[in-house]
C-alpha cells in the first residue's frame, strides 16, 4: 500500500506541475443507477474490459489510450484482428498493464491501486461478482470510484447512455452527442422502413459463436442480437424459448422452427479454440476461408433440411457487434439479408466505412460478414 500511495502522490504532483485540464467535481448516475461523485475530466482510468476501447476510440480518436493506465486482458484474445489494427497505430497499448476479470475473481485490488486511477470503468454484467467479492468496498476505501457502463447485456437500452456517460467523464460531451446522433440516424434507416412496410417476417436463428464448440447451439433470447433481428424485420425463433439475453436451443427446437434465415456470429478465436470450426470474420478476414467454414456448419444435425440451408440464406457476421456501439451496422446488414427488396439502396458496408472515417482512430478493412447467398 505504501507503493500505491507514493505513486498516487507522484501522479497528483505531476498534475499540479503540468498544464492539466481543470478538473471539477461532478455527480453522475451510472448504468447501474448508482450516483457517483468524482473529479472530471478524468485523466487516469482502468478499463474493466479491454473492449471498452470501442467506445473510447469514438470519443478520443486522436489518442484513445491516453488516459488508460490499466485494462482487462480480453481485447487481444476476443478480437485479435482489431487489436492488431490498433496496436499498429498505437503501439503503446502493448505497454498498458493488464489484469484478470472481476467475474472470475482474478482482479488484483492492490495492483489497481498502484496505478492510481481516477475511475474504474466496469461492465454491468460484472456488478454482482464485483460486489460479492467486495471489490467495490475495497476500491471505495482507497477513494477509487467504480462507474458501470453496458453495451452487452442490453445494448439497445444502454449503449448510447454509456457513451453519453463516458463523454461526461472525459469532457468529450460534444463528440459523444455526435456519435449518438449518427447512431440513431443509421438505425432509423432500418426501423422507419420496417414500420412503414410492415413486411412478413422471416423466421431467424442466430447461431451464437457457431462452431466455437461441438455443442449446438448457443443463441440469444429477446435481447442483444435477438432484438437486432426484430428491429431488422425478422422473427427470432429463440424468443419465448430463451427467457433472457443468452441461452441455448437444442437441435430438435431448431428443426421444429425451420428457420428461413440463419446468422452465425463469428470471429478469430484462436486464443480460445485454436483451429476451431468458428467462422473467422472481422477486419481483413480471409472471406473464402470464412465461407468454407460457414458452409461446413450447414452439415450439423440441427441444420438438416431447414429452409435457410436449402435457399442459401446462411450468413456469418462479426460477433463483436453484440458488444460494441456499432450494433446499428449489424441491424442494417440483417435487414438487407432478410428483406433485400426493401433495402436495395442500403449499403451496410458503406455505413461501416463511414463510421471509421468519421469517428474511429483506425482505418476500415472489409471482412465483417459473409454469406452463402453471395455465390
Amino acid at each position: 500500500m505504501h507503493k500505491a500511495l507514493l505513486q498516487a502522490a507522484c501522479a497528483v504532483s505531476l498534475t499540479l506541475l503540468g498544464v492539466a485540464t481543470q478538473a471539477d467535481e461532478i455527480t453522475i448516475t451510472d448504468i447501474a443507477g448508482r450516483e457517483v461523485t468524482l473529479d472530471a475530466p478524468v485523466e487516469r482510468m482502468i478499463l474493466g474490459e479491454g473492449r471498452q476501447i470501442y467506445l473510447l476510440g469514438a470519443l478520443q480518436p486522436e489518442d484513445p489510450f491516453a488516459g488508460v493506465v490499466g485494462w482487462r486482458e480480453d481485447f487481444s484474445q476476443a478480437d485479435p484482428d482489431n487489436y492488431a489494427v490498433y496496436a499498429e497505430r498505437f503501439p503503446e497499448l502493448e505497454e498498458i498493464p493488464t489484469f484478470g476479470g472481476f467475474k472470475d475473481g482474478t482482479f488484483d485490488v492492490e495492483q489497481a491501486a498502484a496505478l492510481a486511477p481516477d475511475v474504474v470503468l466496469m461492465n454491468l454484467e460484472a456488478r454482482t461478482a464485483t460486489e460479492d467479492a467486495g471489490y467495490d468496498d475495497k476500491l471505495a476505501e482507497l477513494g477509487i470510484p467504480i462507474v458501470y457502463v453496458d453495451f452487452r447485456e442490453d445494448p439497445l437500452a444502454h449503449t448510447l447512455p454509456s457513451m453519453r456517460l463516458m463523454g461526461q467523464l472525459l469532457g468529450e460531451e460534444t463528440d459523444a452527442e455526435a456519435f449518438i446522433a449518427y447512431s440513431e440516424a443509421q438505425m432509423a434507416r432500418v426501423t422507419e422502413v420496417i414500420a412503414a412496410a410492415d413486411p412478413e417476417r422471416p423466421r431467424v436463428f442466430i447461431d451464437r459463436a457457431g462452431g466455437y464448440s461441438e455443442d449446438c447451439c448457443m443463441s440469444f433470447g429477446p435481447g442483444n442480437f435477438g432484438e437486432y433481428v426484430e428491429l431488422a424485420g425478422g422473427s427470432n425463433i429463440a424468443d419465448g424459448i430463451i427467457p433472457n439475453t443468452f441461452g441455448s436451443l437444442n437441435p430438435e427446437q431448431i428443426l421444429a422452427a425451420d428457420p428461413e434465415q440463419v446468422v452465425v456470429t463469428g470471429g478469430n478465436w484462436d486464443a480460445y479454440v485454436p483451429g476451431g470450426d468458428w467462422v473467422g470474420v472481422g477486419p481483413g478476414a480471409d472471406l473464402e476461408r470464412a465461407r468454407a467454414k460457414l458452409e461446413a456448419l450447414t452439415e450439423r444435425t440441427a441444420m438438416t433440411g431447414i429452409t435457410a440451408v436449402e435457399r442459401d440464406n446462411f450468413h456469418a457476421i462479426w460477433h463483436q457487434f453484440y458488444n460494441s456501439p456499432y450494433y446499428f451496422v449489424a441491424v442494417q446488414r440483417l435487414a438487407k439479408w432478410f428483406h433485400p427488396d426493401l433495402f436495395a439502396d442500403l449499403d451496410p458496408e458503406a455505413t461501416l466505412e463511414e463510421l471509421h472515417e468519421r469517428f474511429l482512430p483506425v482505418d476500415y478493412a472489409p471482412g465483417y460478414w459473409v454469406s452463402l447467398h453471395d455465390h
